[in-house]
């Protein structure tokens, strides 16, 4: 995605980096599960997005966000708040999704909302912190990745 800025270069924003593109992998896997009409595939791939996003959100919202919420709050906020609606729907994969027969039409749009989320961070969050943060920030971003343990193995 995103390589124009430079930040990847920076061990934290590469990881984030690779995790959205394996996310946006396993979006391409839902849209074909979609077309081909199997839910069940749907929801197996939606649970594998959530268990990495779950880990990756956390860097996120624990250590990047925070460090940035000063200079801007309200597009920190927009897009917590997008990751609490795209959770919602991914949380679905674990039951309800055979029983709702909206929930196909719904993770479709979900995942759309999720690839632009991923290109505001890569395009402006990245960047972003690549100019405001302070080593400190970037060390308080890594401790949180530490905790989190969510460095993830290479896709196949």
């Amino acid at each position: 995605m995103c390589e124009y800025c430079g930040c990847q270069a920076l061990q934290a924003i590469d990881e984030l980096t690779q995790e959205h593109d394996r996310v946006v992998t396993l979006i391409s896997r839902v849209g074909d599960a979609h077309a081909g009409g199997n839910v069940a595939l749907m929801a197996e791939v939606a649970r594998e997005i959530a268990a990495l996003l779950g880990p990756h959100t956390r860097v996120e919202e624990e250590g990047l966000f925070p460090a940035l919420a000063a200079d801007f709050p309200e597009q920190m906020a927009e897009l917590e708040s997008e990751h609490r609606r795209i959770e919602a729907v991914l949380a679905e994969a674990d039951g309800p999704f055979l029983a709702d027969p909206t929930w196909p039409q719904r993770l479709i749009e979900t995942l759309a909302l999720l690839r632009d989320h991923i290109l505001k961070e890569q395009d402006g969050v990245f960047p972003a912190a690549l100019a405001y943060l302070t080593i400190e920030q970037w060390e308080a971003v890594e401790a949180v990745r530490a905790r989190t343990d969510t460095r993830i193995s290479p896709s196949p």
